[in-house]
């Protein structure tokens, strides 16, 4: 079925546009069109139906770790997914990465499956898979267990390099993944982060060279920047790479934030929750390995005060950004969902709304609420 709409402002790949005819088929864009070339083409456009709100691509979230009171490494499987890709659906993430943090090989090759299972089914939030570790520094593991943190495996190397996953994006760091399999992952087609580390900054350097082009949640869980030594802060802010920013003025300052925005810009930043269980959920308090992470206000932690990912939702981040920090709405969306759309090199399927992507988009009231989600052409019950 083709379906016609007219939008009376709309951001078309990055730039604002007003009053363009959108085609949609199968769930596809298929053109885009400006309302007044169909009028003096003579075409009929009376009857077609108007969205009059502000309209933005859907977002793109690369590091979800749960949603709707579901943590994705105590439930690997394809039910688990579907409830998370549910829970944050209805706050405009229309892709999202099912992240599993540090854990142990066969939970690992578990996640693998489930989300083979959410690809082969062509799920419409799955594009690919986020492994956050186990291949860290133990100095910086914020919440992730010590005694799962090692050195990549021959194992491991053939779970992220599988083809049935989508995309897959590894975060490791780089003290303790050597470049050469940085390289090889690089080669096989995996997107390279680094985080969670205490590196220096030659060695991180080394890891850029080698093929890394992203950081996990820039500043935090990272060798800071300082006066002797740049650290992966530095680098970060100095290589042309993507910087992923939790900002839900917990885990980064807004200054902060406005740094690295002023630094880098909209193309090299993309915003991310890093969310947990908790958001599109009630419970305060969920199950995390052998402790608990409870939610107070807009905060997560452990029961020794430790920061524990966040209750952020990608709308959330966005209003944040633009509200906090002045970064206009333009830009706040392209960190939303074209900047990690690249990265993740997804970019010919979502990120923008264009011709030839899925027509994911969000409407944006007078307010900068979040009215609509529409997925695939679909608009979103948001109580489904």
């Amino acid at each position: 079925m083709i379906k016609q709409t007219v939008f009376s402002n709309v951001l078309v790949k990055g730039t604002w546009q007003q009053d363009q005819v959108l085609t949609i088929e199968k769930g596809i864009i298929t053109d885009i069109t400006p309302l007044s070339s169909m009028q003096s083409a003579g075409k009929a456009v009376m009857d077609l139906p108007r969205i009059d709100g502000t309209v933005i691509p859907g977002y793109v979230d690369t590091q979800v770790n749960g949603g709707g009171g579901v943590m994705f490494n105590h439930a690997t499987s394809y039910e688990s997914i579907k409830v998370m890709a549910n829970a944050h659906l209805q706050f405009g993430s229309t892709t999202l990465f099912p992240t599993l943090i540090t854990d142990d090989i066969d939970t690992i090759e578990q996640a693998a499956d489930a989300v083979a299972e959410a690809i082969a089914d062509d799920h419409p939030s799955i594009l690919g898979v986020h492994f956050e570790g186990p291949h860290l520094s133990v100095e910086k593991k914020g919440v992730h267990l010590p005694k799962y943190i090692r050195a990549l495996s021959d194992r491991e190397l053939a779970t992220y390099t599988r083809k049935d996953i989508g995309q897959v994006l590894v975060t490791v760091a780089p003290e303790n993944v050597p470049c050469d399999i940085i390289r090889e992952l690089v080669e096989s087609g995996v997107v390279v982060a680094l985080g969670h580390s205490n590196a220096p900054y030659d060695i991180v350097e080394q890891a850029i060279e080698a093929g890394a082009t992203g950081f996990t949640h820039l500043y935090n869980a990272m060798s800071p920047l300082t006066s002797r030594e740049p650290g992966m802060v530095g680098a970060a802010l100095l290589h042309d790479s993507i910087c992923g920013l939790i900002v839900d003025h917990q885990h980064v300052h807004p200054k902060s934030v406005a740094l690295a925005y002023k630094t880098k810009g909209p193309n090299e930043l993309m915003l991310v929750t890093d969310a947990m269980a908790h958001v599109g959920a009630s419970e305060p308090t969920v199950a995390f390995f052998d402790t608990h992470i409870t939610r107070e206000g807009n905060k997560l932690t452990t029961p020794d005060g430790t920061l524990a990912g966040s209750c952020l939702d990608m709308h959330g981040a966005v209003t944040n950004s633009v509200n906090d920090i002045s970064i206009p709405l333009r830009h706040a969306s392209v960190m939303a969902s074209t900047t990690p759309a690249m990265f993740t090199h997804i970019h010919n399927k979502v990120g923008e709304i264009a011709v030839g992507k899925y027509a994911n988009f969000l409407v944006l009231d007078d307010n900068k609420a979040l009215a609509e989600v529409w997925q695939r052409g679909s608009k979103i019950n948001n109580n489904n």
